[in-house]
């Protein structure tokens, strides 16, 4: 095509982007570092500017669940996208957590910004010790037994009457504001997802990929695959522990509630809804349902109708999700280019 400035013509933006090496980029213009940041900086500032939006006082409390359950969702994302496990546990890792967090502060006094990452930490050691005797198990039977762990222990709790039987623990200290509340748990939501990031582009991600598409290969090239597999879910049940952390400082109760499957399908749906593999998908996801789920209330039991109208229609539309989806299209976008 002939202009006045002379021939042009299209070219994606990011031809001269994709010669790269792991996460070193070639970039030759600020165009394309704004090409490559712009996605990031609509992520960060956007749950940045998030709680300054919200005004209502109950939907200050929503979005402080839903970043909750967007810890829950980048956790199964991980451990099954990446790493071939499949683990319907996430009630479990908010319940190890929220126990953890509320005896550390009741017993022990300890303030929140002590209880949350001890609980985290502590918390994802005990499910990794747990989840140990399954991680040979895979597909169905390792989600099977996941499943069981939050449904055993909640009866454990409830006919033994420890720690605190179905009344739960009470006076569990709160925030000192919604403000230390909010920003706190967005900083670590965005700290964890950029650091899964670049965690599943280096060497122990390729490891965790290469247990994924086929672990006895891996096994037969002298790697202990029951250690890399242990890791992973000690990294994808301390996310959960620290949401279940987070979940009763933000109530003041721990309970048996908090071990209640929506900890474990929600995460789930979505992740359906995101774009599984993606990690950001189901963060984008979880900000997505769980704010839909709290609208249709109003419809009592018939909101579970439309929710599942909903999964459905991601699910035969776009199943791919929504952040893959996403994705194809900003990589397809062009420009004009002399010749």
């Amino acid at each position: 095509m002939t202009l006045k400035g002379g021939d042009v013509r299209q070219e994606r933006i990011d031809r001269g982007i994709k010669v790269r090496t792991g996460g070193i980029y070639a970039v030759s213009s600020w165009k394309e570092i704004g090409y490559l940041l712009i996605p990031r900086l609509v992520l960060i500032v956007g749950l940045l500017i998030l709680p300054l939006a919200v005004t209502n006082l109950y939907w200050q409390r929503v979005i402080s669940i839903v970043g909750i359950y967007a810890l829950l969702s980048l956790s199964f994302d991980f451990l099954t996208h990446f790493v071939g496990l499949v683990s319907l546990g996430g009630a479990f890792y908010v319940g190890v957590g929220g126990y953890m967090a509320a005896i550390l502060n009741t017993k022990l006094g300890l303030s929140p910004l002590f209880t949350i990452p001890m609980a985290a930490l502590g918390g994802a050691a005990i499910c990794t010790l747990f989840l140990l005797p399954c991680l040979p198990l895979r597909g169905v039977y390792f989600s099977i037994v996941t499943l069981m762990y939050p449904l055993i222990t909640a009866r454990i709790i409830e006919a033994l009457n420890i720690l605190g039987g179905t009344d739960g623990i009470v006076g569990v200290a709160s925030f000192p504001n919604r403000w230390v509340e909010q920003y706190s748990l967005f900083g670590l939501l965005l700290l964890i997802l950029f650091g899964l990031r670049r965690l599943v582009n280096k060497d122990i991600g390729l490891v965790f990929r290469g247990i994924k598409d086929n672990d006895q290969a891996v096994k037969a090239s002298g790697i202990n695959i029951t250690h890399y597999k242990a890791a992973a879910v000690f990294i994808s049940s301390g996310m959960g522990c620290l949401g279940g952390a987070y979940l009763v400082h933000i109530y003041m109760w721990s309970g048996i509630s908090q071990l209640a499957l929506d900890f474990s399908i929600i995460p789930i749906a979505s992740t359906v809804i995101g774009g599984g593999g993606t990690l950001v998908g189901p963060v984008l996801g979880a900000f997505i349902l769980v704010p839909i789920s709290e609208l249709l209330r109003a419809f009592g039991t018939l909101r579970i109708v439309f929710y599942s109208l909903i999964l459905m229609a991601f699910i035969i539309f776009r199943s791919e999700g929504l952040m893959v989806y996403a994705q194809r299209k900003y990589h397809q976008f062009e420009r004009w280019v002399k010749v």
